[in-house]
């Protein structure tokens, strides 16, 4: 991947001194590492356990695979501008990290989506919920969400990386977003803004209406739900998807459901900062890792591992006892 007008990037970020920018980094990276092990830990106790192989935990199986990539997206360039004060990135690694960060991002819409649908069948129909989501579904849907995330930002991107860079090569943010890529262009990023524009619009937009329809009905349901045991079960398993897909349209509206984004640039940093980096380390512990059987599987998990250790630690043992034993026995 190349282009004629330049060959690398500076990434400007935060521009806060170098003293600060190491206590963000040490930041940065104790909440990019918490980010890693917490979905890492999630999906191998979805794997592992069968009572986490349903429907639910599928979705949120993917949901950490997509939260690991994303937030790798841009954290490691981060992390190394932080701490060696090298702002630099090349052309190819620019365009790479524009395009996986969209890719992702729309996938992570896609995925709240079928999640929302997934309650609504759920708690609006449970006893055709096996049947309405069965594993074939659950499988095209989740296909259907990588697809269509890597296939909707493919073109806009390719436009992106055969623009030519006149003006200079310097981006005001912390990674290589779309937006300060155009305003560095000299070429005419019209059309590029305005598939942007309806593209953005059409993803973000669609996702938040399917959402609230979903929840629309599953609060009418939940409402008819005669025990109040029942009614907060059923919210609190709904209150933190609702809660993180109001957050994530509401910044990426703000920072991309505009006509222009050159005169806000500036101000996108802080939004940006909250999906690449913040999200991704709070969507385990509030999606996954706070919900009961998640925790009584854990909590099975290391009893088992804790009693398994303490056996082949005591065998060991005796195998050292008996020998011992049997060399003062032969003197």
């Amino acid at each position: 991947m190349e282009n004629q007008s330049v060959s690398e990037f500076i990434l400007l970020g935060f521009s806060i001194g170098h003293p600060t920018e190491l206590l963000l980094a040490f930041l940065f990276l104790a909440m990019y590492i918490a980010s890693l092990g917490a979905n890492i830990i999630i999906l191998c106790i979805v794997l592992a356990d069968n009572r986490l192989h349903t429907p639910m935990y599928f979705f949120l199986g993917n949901v950490s695979v997509l939260d690991i990539f994303f937030t790798s997206v841009t954290s490691p360039q981060l992390l190394w501008n932080l701490l060696s004060g090298d702002k630099s990135i090349s052309f190819a690694g620019c365009i790479t990290q524009t395009y996986f960060y969209f890719f992702l991002g729309t996938v992570e819409y896609l995925l709240l989506v079928s999640m929302s649908y997934d309650r609504y069948a759920a708690i609006c129909s449970p006893l055709q919920y096996h049947a309405i989501m069965n594993s074939q579904v659950c499988i095209k849907m989740v296909l259907c969400c990588w697809l269509g995330g890597f296939l909707s930002v493919l073109v806009p991107i390719i436009m992106i990386s055969r623009l030519s860079y006149c003006k200079s090569n310097v981006i005001n943010h912390f990674f290589c977003d779309s937006g300060p890529l155009l305003d560095l262009s000299c070429s005419d990023t019209r059309l590029i803004e305005l598939m942007d524009f309806v593209l953005s619009s059409v993803i973000i937009l669609c996702s938040l209406v399917l959402t609230l329809i979903s929840y629309i009905c599953i609060i009418s349901a939940i409402i008819r739900i005669s025990t109040t045991s029942g009614q907060a079960k059923a919210f609190n398993t709904c209150a933190t998807h609702l809660t993180i897909i109001s957050i994530s349209c509401g910044v990426s509206i703000f920072m991309y459901v505009t006509p222009s984004q050159k005169e806000t640039l500036e101000v996108h940093k802080i939004p940006a900062l909250l999906t690449s980096i913040v999200c991704p380390f709070l969507n385990p512990f509030l999606f996954t890792l706070k919900n009961d059987l998640v925790k009584q599987v854990i909590r099975d998990t290391l009893r088992k591992n804790t009693k398994l250790i303490h056996h082949k630690v005591w065998g060991v043992w005796r195998k050292k006892g008996h020998k011992k034993q049997g060399d003062h026995t032969e003197m």
